[in-house]
């Protein structure tokens, strides 16, 4: 059965006005009257239409309030009001009003299921905010002087855990150091630092298990750090020698092992992403107690790749996690030039994801955070994002001088007030895990070890020729088989043009 109720307006005594109901076979009874009011109800003989003012359907002088339900039809029925109609696919109630200025709104409604959900309907006309004054908080578990703010949501952080995250942020500082150094005296190609966001990949690392497989960008070379990827492993690939995992077929700082779980970096921003989610979800197939973990900086958001990311994770409840370091700078572009809306952590609720921002430069507020996010993802079997609010103290890289776009003491502030690292050893210092003679020791033991993978790296073999057509096909196809041979004619001919150290 289909009913339509049409509101009529009339204009006597206030401008009440009169609610018709019809159906395909109406029967209408008696009209009731307000004393207070010339309004007319019509009832239908409905089984359960109900009308009510207060007790009798009047709430106070010229309004007029009616209730219908219909909760004895199973066919779906309409409501006109104001010249819209409602249709909905259960029998439901509309509770109407009309205000001393003729103005009929919605009180409550129990709302419509449009596809993808319920909605609810009111009168108002609300454009939702584009961004809010108030910004999202970040969890912090440290403060700038090592000491504990009030937290009940802290993870547990033994003493090994705490001496190894935080030789592993110092041994990553060192090792930044002198492969920078070796790049601007010509001995390596190119290279990127991680100064001052040490404790991003360090403490996330702490927190997953080795089972977990982490698609990243190229400043967190902490993760393998943890997971033990040597410093010689690091100092091969840099210098592209026979022994790096990539044969020297990739960038410098484009690390990657498949023993470790951890995925082959790539440049392009944000095409990890994507592929992150990807993988996540034969996780979920295969119901493994694991998660993907996938890293990218702010500039990452503003690459179409991450959106798709986004919203493929939510859809298809995928276990990754996704850390956003936002160091407030993609190159030389700051975050305020990026993006209107407060950071990263409120893109994930708009596309359905649980989200959270954390203090980057606090190693034990990431561990936490990491720690959690994990549980949830795998138990729950959905994403979480996480925005580590950090800043990024190196340049870019060794293409880039940043203080040609921002100033020497803003660079220098964050390196002496906000170090992720002397945060976590004051902390670790209070609990008399660590001293000076630690300290002295580990740097003294560091700066050997880097020095004597450098020499070595550089002193070891090229990869030969033919790796450079290898390792992609298992067997070889025709067209690199011809390319190689082509390439080797052209170093026979012009033998000066190519480097003596690559064996042929």
């Amino acid at each position: 059965m289909n009913i339509s109720i049409w509101l009529t307006r009339t204009r006597r005594d206030g401008g009440n006005f009169v609610k018709k109901i019809i159906c395909n076979n109406p029967t209408f009874c008696s009209y009731y009257q307000s004393p207070n009011s010339s309004t007319s109800l019509v009832h239908s003989h409905l089984s359960s239409s109900i009308m009510r003012s207060k007790d009798c359907g009047f709430v106070g002088k010229g309004n007029f309030r009616f209730l219908y339900s219909s909760s004895s039809f199973n066919s779906s029925y309409v409501v006109s009001v104001g010249g819209r109609r409602y249709k909905a696919t259960k029998a439901g109630e509309q509770l109407l009003f009309e205000d001393d200025n003729g103005n009929n709104t919605f009180e409550e409604s129990k709302g419509e299921e449009f596809p993808g959900g319920k909605i609810f309907f009111t009168s108002e006309m609300n454009f939702l905010p584009g961004s809010s004054e108030k910004r999202v908080q970040c969890y912090r578990v440290l403060d700038e002087n090592g000491y504990h703010v009030s937290s009940t949501t802290m993870e547990h952080v033994s003493k090994e855990v705490g001496l190894k995250v935080y030789s592993g942020m110092v041994s990553l500082q060192t090792m930044d150091k002198y492969f920078y150094e070796a790049q601007r005296q010509g001995r390596l190609s190119f290279y990127l630092t991680s100064f001052g966001e040490e404790a991003v990949s360090l403490a996330s690392a702490a927190a997953l298990t080795s089972h977990d497989l982490i698609l990243s960008q190229y400043r967190e070379p902490g993760i393998l750090l943890w997971r033990g990827f040597t410093v010689q492993e690091f100092a091969d690939q840099c210098f592209g020698n026979n022994a790096g995992h990539g044969k020297g077929r990739q960038m410098p700082v484009h690390y990657g092992s498949k023993n470790l779980n951890f995925m082959t970096i790539s440049s392009p921003l944000a095409t990890q992403l994507p592929q992150a989610v990807g993988v996540a979800y034969s996780l979920k197939m295969e119901k493994k107690d694991a998660c993907v973990v996938a890293y990218f900086g702010d500039g990452t958001t503003s690459e179409g790749d991450f959106h798709a990311a986004m919203n493929f994770a939510a859809v298809m409840d995928a276990p990754v996690v996704f850390i956003c370091r936002n160091n407030g700078w993609a190159i030389s572009t700051p975050v305020t030039d990026q993006f209107r809306s407060d950071g990263i952590v409120v893109k994930g609720p708009a596309y359905g994801i649980q989200s959270i921002r954390v203090d980057g430069n606090d190693a034990l507020a990431i561990y936490s955070a990491v720690r959690k996010a994990r549980k949830m993802a795998i138990d729950e079997q959905r994403p979480i994002l996480i925005e580590a609010m950090t800043y990024r103290v190196g340049h870019h890289s060794t293409s880039d001088d940043s203080t040609k776009y921002r100033s020497i003491d803003e660079i220098e502030y964050w390196k002496t007030m906000h170090s992720p690292i002397t945060r976590l050893r004051k902390w670790i210092e209070r609990k008399g895990w660590w001293g000076e003679k630690d300290e002295s020791e580990l740097h003294s033991d560091l700066n050997n070890q880097v020095k004597t993978a450098i020499e070595k790296a550089e002193k070891a073999l090229k990869p030969q020729l033919k790796y450079l057509f290898r390792d992609v096909y298992e067997d070889l196809p025709t067209n690199l088989i011809e390319q190689e041979k082509l390439l080797r004619e052209t170093v026979e001919r012009h033998p000066q043009d190519f480097p003596i150290d690559v064996p042929l």
